[in-house]
């Protein structure tokens, strides 16, 4: 069976859980080498073990995307180990405490920017670099539906995943005839750990969620693993500077 991502090097952060792992697998699935970038150092060693036992090269890295030096050790030892840079899925993010405008501390709304946004320019500022002088890559950046309309509560998070798809927009502009595209998923209610998390310090939270979507239930980490491989595939070879909604029809409301 043709594996359309043989022999390509992804990097993915967030990888060690949720739609992370999720997209790990599916990229590991389709024959690509992968790494597993990720604060939770027991979670990597499980996930790379996972894509080891699936049949493909694995590396595994903990790295606080925040941090400019822990970023730029990132890439440079994909490309030390692997060669090359292919595709990168910056995902890496975290949820904040459900908090009105009014109430956000600033120490939540700083470590959410920080993460959620920061983090994705930090990369993107280094896996670019590696792209635009191979001519060739494609980066996905997880933004939300979030970061397309507001969300009541998550006001930092909302920011950060607005300012993300800007990041995707002008980094699209910028590195097109580089050969570098780059692209946004975002994502509607996904049943991950994070979702979960949040679940447990509001009730209801998942139920209620699941009632607003238009498809009738929450989404699943490799639906996302899906759009995120599509969009690194040859049938987007056109689609750049995009900001994808997989979101069971919420945007349409």
């Amino acid at each position: 069976m043709s594996k359309q991502f043989a022999g390509q090097v992804a990097l993915i952060t967030g990888g060690a859980s949720g739609i992370g792992r999720a997209t790990a697998l599916a990229f590991a699935a389709e024959g690509a080498l992968v790494v597993v970038a990720d604060r939770n150092e027991q979670a990597i060693e499980d996930t790379v073990t996972a894509l080891e036992a699936a049949g493909t090269e694995a590396l595994g890295m903990v790295c606080n995307v925040s941090r400019d030096h822990d970023v730029a050790a990132m890439v440079a030892r994909t490309v030390e180990h692997f060669g090359r840079l292919d595709i990168a899925f910056n995902n890496a993010g975290i949820n904040p405490p459900l908090a009105t405008l009014g109430e956000v501390s600033e120490e939540d709304f700083d470590a959410v920017i920080a993460v959620n946004l920061k983090g994705v320019w930090l990369c993107m500022r280094h896996e670019l670099r590696v792209m635009a002088a191979q001519g060739s890559g494609s980066i996905v950046n997880t933004s939300s539906i979030a970061g397309l309309a507001g969300l009541r509560g998550c006001g930092a998070y909302s920011a950060a995943k607005h300012g993300v798809v800007g990041l995707t927009r002008t980094a699209a502009l910028e590195y097109g005839k580089l050969g570098v595209r780059v692209n946004a998923v975002c994502p509607g209610g996904i049943l991950t750990p994070m979702l979960e998390e949040a679940g447990a310090q509001r009730a209801g939270l998942l139920d209620a969620m699941a009632k607003m979507e238009p498809i009738g239930r929450l989404g699943q980490p490799t639906e996302i693993a899906s759009a995120v491989l599509w969009l690194c595939s040859p049938g987007a070879s056109f689609m750049t500077g995009h900001a994808l909604a997989v979101d069971g029809g919420w945007m349409a409301q």
